[in-house]
């Protein structure tokens, strides 16, 4: 039995949840898919056949497919549960470039692409998918570009080209652009790759550019709250937070304040030994 949960869904990827409860040793009939995929196993094992050649995969193997090839899977050990990511074509091939598709068909997963790919789940929890999820994933693509593609990839960068970059995208950030909205559409309204992008803000201003858009929406929280704002669910939609928790969420993470708690330090003539006890 195959069961698919979404995770995390844009234009450009899908990410889902898939737990396989099946148990057979024999091949399943040769699927074909039109686009590519990177699967890492959470829980289980199982085994692939693809091009001819089989391997067994579990959390310490991932694969890489392509489109337009055929594979088939088999359970001789029971099931597993995986996340599956799919790319469209122009967001693989902004990070493989064109024409580069996977001389490998398997990822080794050490460590670090164990956390990325944990990240990434903990990003979708967080239900920030335009930013947080899209950077976390673009990492761990990348890891699996650079670790499958043979030659020279489309993803390093120069610091004038950054710097130009980033001012560009804060300009936009501040402005409220309505391309802002995603980290897809700004390195689209940008003319850069979302990779490229997300690689940018780091070199230039020490932050991702998720945690630089939030920096930017606690200003502007913080101006309301200071301004006597009372609704904090009218205030979460205009600042394009999910719902009003999430504007907690993020408020309790980045400033250890609650926003009603930031309303009343921020309330005039509130005492210093007030702002020092409120929580």
């Amino acid at each position: 039995m195959l069961s698919v949960q979404p995770v995390a869904t844009r234009p450009g990827f899908d990410i889902s949840a898939v737990a396989c409860r099946s148990d057979h040793t024999r091949w399943s009939p040769p699927e074909v898919r039109g686009y590519h995929r990177v699967v890492l196993v959470r829980r289980g094992r199982f085994r692939r056949q693809a091009a001819g050649a089989a391997v067994d995969l579990d959390t310490s193997l991932a694969y890489v497919g392509t489109p337009g090839e055929e594979e088939s899977f088999a359970h001789p050990a029971g099931g597993d549960h995986c996340t599956s990511i799919s790319v469209t074509p122009a967001l693989w091939r902004s990070l493989a470039g064109d024409g580069n598709g996977p001389s490998a068909g398997t990822v080794y997963v050490d460590p670090p692409l164990d956390l990325a790919h944990r990240r990434m789940l903990a990003a979708a929890r967080s239900g920030d998918v335009d930013y947080a999820v899209t950077e976390e994933l673009l990492t761990l693509l990348a890891t699996a570009v650079t670790r499958t593609v043979p030659g020279p990839t489309p993803t390093a960068g120069s610091s004038a080209r950054d710097r130009a970059l980033v001012t560009a995208a804060r300009e936009a950030i501040a402005d409220e652009h309505p391309a802002s909205v995603s980290l897809m559409s700004l390195a689209d309204l940008l003319g850069a790759s979302p990779y490229r992008l997300s690689r940018a803000f780091p070199r230039e201003l020490g932050v991702s550019v998720t945690h630089y858009r939030h920096r930017v929406r606690i200003g502007r929280a913080l101006d309301r709250l200071e301004a006597g704002e009372t609704s904090l669910s009218v205030l979460a939609a205009d600042l394009g937070y999910a719902d009003q928790a999430h504007l907690t969420r993020t408020l309790r993470r980045h400033l250890g304040h609650t926003p009603t708690a930031l309303r009343r330090l921020l309330a005039p003539g509130e005492r210093d030994e007030d702002r020092l006890t409120v929580g």
